[in-house]
């Protein structure tokens, strides 16, 4: 079976390392174009899918679209039974969708028909969801919305950043996409309409949304926090020395202390918020390594008893 492979992050990677481990014929891989990285720009940085399908020997393909006549020639040219696809980051048109002959399948990191969109394993820590997941789905026109035939599930820990559970969803990815070329290859690969109850978006991270506002409940703040890490990471602005600086809040734990809204209670950095409090399990000053918030505190001289700066307020809807 010859498969057209397509993804970018390093989510991606385990699929393409355990297909290829599999046996299955990967004639070409798809991804986005490097770009200029490092400190002043001067890289140029492959995406994690780049580079290990130059490891493999698989020929990369880096198209800015697939829109054009040259892109979908490209793409038939190499007669694939299949598209498999993993967080490519590009929408992919009707002509690409039908070029293979069994189509092509979606890995989505989430239980669809919740979290459709870009961010679904950031959006269900944030929304505190108890479970999420990993569904192979038939890609059609609609973002998301394809018919799902194989579907693995679980359960979101108190503890879980957006890395830790996209770690964990990386490797049931790969396992899934084997498993799912198999039943295709052997003609079981059974799908099933999404339902049409439960649909949500799961919009992109915008950098508003990273300031932490401590008037919430405790465990709504956790989860927040725990959605944006490690990147682009929740902050807070704490006076350093008579000026306010960001400290990056990377993990943090419940607990029933209580104080006026972003105050620090102790040594532990135990932070109050409206309901409950916090303890800053990691946190991390620019330029700083992240450490402990007993650490962060040691280490910066922050007393007891300081306060984070208030959030603004979101703007009146009306």
């Amino acid at each position: 079976m010859r498969v057209v492979f397509m993804g970018a992050p390093e989510f991606s990677v385990p699929t393409l390392r355990r297909v290829v481990d599999a046996g299955r014929d990967v004639v070409a891989v798809y991804t986005r174009a490097p770009k200029p990285g490092g400190r002043r720009g001067l890289e140029i940085r492959k995406t994690p899918v780049h580079e290990a399908a130059e490891s493999f020997g698989i020929p990369v393909h880096t198209p800015p679209t697939l829109r054009s006549a040259e892109a979908r020639e490209t793409f038939r040219s190499h007669a694939a039974d299949i598209g498999l696809v993993i967080a490519y980051g590009l929408l992919l048109p009707p002509e690409i969708l039908a070029a293979p002959r069994f189509g092509c399948l979606n890995l989505h990191g989430s239980l669809l028909p919740r979290w459709r969109g870009a961010a679904p394993i950031q959006r269900a820590i944030m929304a505190g969801d108890r479970e999420t997941g990993v569904d192979l789905m038939r890609m059609e026109a609609g973002l998301d919305t394809g018919p799902v035939a194989m579907r693995e599930v679980v359960p979101i820990r108190p503890e879980d950043t957006a890395g830790d559970l996209t770690a964990r969803l990386a490797q049931l990815a790969a396992e899934l996409a084997v498993r799912g070329l198999t039943a295709l290859e052997e003609g079981r690969l059974e799908f099933r309409d999404q339902p049409g109850a439960g649909a949500c978006y799961a919009h992109k991270i915008d950098k508003r949304e990273c300031e932490i506002d401590w008037r919430g409940d405790a465990e709504s703040i956790r989860n927040h926090i725990h959605g944006l890490s490690p990147a682009p990471g929740a902050y807070a602005s704490l006076v350093f020395r008579g000026s306010p600086e960001r400290v990056k809040i990377l993990r943090a734990e419940t607990t029933d202390a209580t104080g006026a809204p972003g105050t620090i209670l102790d040594r532990a950095m135990t932070v109050a918020c409206g309901t409950g409090a916090l303890r800053i399990v990691e946190g991390q000053r620019a330029g700083r390594t992240a450490v402990s918030g007993e650490i962060l505190m040691r280490r910066e001289s922050i007393p007891v008893g300081a306060a984070f700066m208030p959030a603004p307020s979101p703007p009146d809807a009306n």
